[in-house]
């Protein structure tokens, strides 16, 4: 309800200014494709292109409840996860329907990712920025500055939309306009009741992709999250310091506030940096960021620091052309799971606690999940080849176990494992203040490629998890250390009872192997011809 309360307040005054003329920002594409801006020519390594336009024109099909009662799969939400499963179950041939209050509408939130991520899913061409490097700066004394030789990208977000509505309407995907309200389920099918007019759609399978309003999914346990705050501004200039050919990733120095003590207390005691994106000389994305806190820093407090730091820097508005406010659940308890109502993405608890980085963990957990119902959408259906009956679950225990096994590819063991020691991170991170995240950073960025690369990208398996943290440790000062081990106890404390279910049967499939097994057995003996005599 918090959350809700301060998406009705700010979200309404975020603004969005349509821009047009899109093209990839990849060198396979760009022979392709007009000549990028001037500033991409004269800065090598560098690439932008304008933002795409909104796909208001995809021509998507109305679902028609009259001529199809019954779908396979029903998804609540159109965002990147929702789309991007809905495409690759209806490819396989099964009947899938969205429900979105705006199929068509925009994406608010402005999505960073490592060029890499994209690249290996194969969506590089919805980049509109490439820099070929980042940049950390950790304090203006000693630490000073940290380059980061990874190419980050800025998500062209009408790009992706377009991309992956296409995929959907080729599929075969059909849209209902509205908001979910309510499921409910009976005889092995769900059936999800939206807020207007009372329409309903019943389908065998129901996935959650509504982030994190979480309207269908349920938990049996508190969510208490940290959150991720930030307040940001794409703005024309009269000027700026940054260079083009490096994404400020981070930017802890607070020189800006000395002439402010009450604004420099609170930064010393919940911290915030800068994220900027430089598109040109005079164009720049400015984001001044919460990287975790509970609760969260309260935007006016963000929008002041921001201030503080552009006018520390030199930098005049000249105009404003989107404004941001972000609030991104981290960590918090899962949803139970297994549950009925299947969820990807912020629903599903799939953010990264450590980073809030989530639209590449999402896209990239899809094909897995999409796989998953696949799956199970064929059982049923080879069921009744078999023996010419229904193609769909015939009681609510077969569809409950379907709807398990889809949980377990969403969450394995491994991941829950890794996401247990990611928790740990935010706990740690809730309690640094300024010069505690600067040193833990310090020596984070000291690892080797493999190790940072691979936790902000959540490509570490646990074991390797463990690795990363004694040798984060081994690089951290004395302090830092000390300060680790004071304030990461409880956390610890915590990662090791979340851990300890998964040690045996988390999901009980080998208890229900068991049991199979030895009815299994039971049926052959029954069936066993009785001994002849001998007599």
């Amino acid at each position: 309800k918090k959350l809700d309360a301060v998406h009705r307040h700010y979200l309404p005054r975020t603004k969005v200014v349509r821009r047009f003329n899109a093209h990839p920002p990849v060198a396979a594409a760009a022979a392709a494709e007009p000549a990028a801006s001037d500033a991409a020519v004269t800065t090598p390594g560098y690439y932008f292109r304008e933002m795409s336009p909104w796909p208001t024109d995809v021509p998507i099909v109305e679902h028609d409840p009259a001529k199809d009662a019954h779908v396979d799969l029903v998804i609540a939400g159109a965002g990147p996860s929702g789309l991007a499963v809905g495409e690759r179950v209806a490819k396989a041939g099964y009947k899938v329907c969205i429900i979105d209050p705006q199929p068509l509408g925009i994406w608010p939130n402005n999505y960073g990712v490592w060029v890499d991520e994209f690249e290996a899913m194969g969506l590089a061409d919805c980049l509109e920025v490439i820099w070929p490097k980042a940049k950390v700066f950790l304090d203006s004394d000693k630490l000073g500055e940290k380059f980061l030789q990874r190419p980050y990208g800025r998500v062209d977000r009408p790009r992706l939309k377009r991309t992956l509505l296409e995929r959907c309407v080729a599929a075969g995907v059909t849209f209902m306009t509205g908001k979910v309200d309510s499921v409910s389920h009976s005889n092995g099918a769900s059936t999800v009741k939206l807020q207007d007019a009372g329409a309903t759609v019943s389908g065998t399978l129901v996935l959650d992709a509504t982030g994190h309003s979480r309207r269908l999914v349920q938990f049996d346990k508190k969510f208490d999250p940290g959150y991720q705050g930030a307040y940001g501004i794409i703005a024309e200039v009269e000027s700026h310091p940054f260079e083009l050919d490096t994404m400020l990733f981070m930017d802890w120095r607070d020189d800006h506030l000395a002439g402010t003590p009450e604004v420099k207390a609170r930064n010393d005691k919940l911290p915030t940096f800068l994220y900027a994106m430089p598109f040109s000389k005079t164009k720049v994305f400015l984001e001044e960021t919460s990287l975790v806190a509970r609760p969260a820093v309260e935007f006016p407090d963000l929008k002041e620091r921001l201030a503080a730091r552009m006018e520390h820097l030199g930098i005049k508005v000249k105009s404003i052309e989107e404004e941001e406010y972000c609030l991104i659940p981290m960590g918090g308890v899962l949803p139970t799971h297994p549950q009925r109502v299947l969820g990807i993405g912020g629903t599903a608890g799939m953010v990264h606690p450590s980073t809030g980085f989530m639209v590449s963990r999402m896209l990239g957990a899809a094909p897995t999940i999409a796989d998953s119902i696949v799956e199970q959408l064929s059982k049923p259906c080879d069921k009744a080849v078999a023996a010419g009956g229904s193609a769909r679950p015939a009681s609510e225990a077969e569809a409950a176990a379907m709807a398990a096994a889809v949980w377990r590819s969403a969450w394995p063991v491994e991941r829950l494992r890794q996401r247990a020691f990611f928790t740990f991170g935010m706990d740690v991170l809730l309690k640094l203040n300024l010069q505690e995240a600067r040193s833990f950073f310090n020596a984070f960025f000291s690892l080797s490629a493999f190790h940072w690369h691979g936790f902000l990208s959540a490509r570490l398996g646990f074991s390797q998890l463990i690795a990363f943290g004694l040798s984060l440790f081994a690089n951290s000062s004395n302090q830092a250390r000390l300060d680790l081990l004071v304030k990461g106890l409880p956390g610890l404390l915590g990662m090791l009872l979340e851990l300890a279910p998964t040690v045996g049967d988390y999901y009980g499939v080998k208890k229900e192997q068991r049991k199979a097994a030895a009815a299994e057995r039971q049926g052959q003996q029954a069936t066993a011809p009785a001994p002849m005599s001998t007599r």
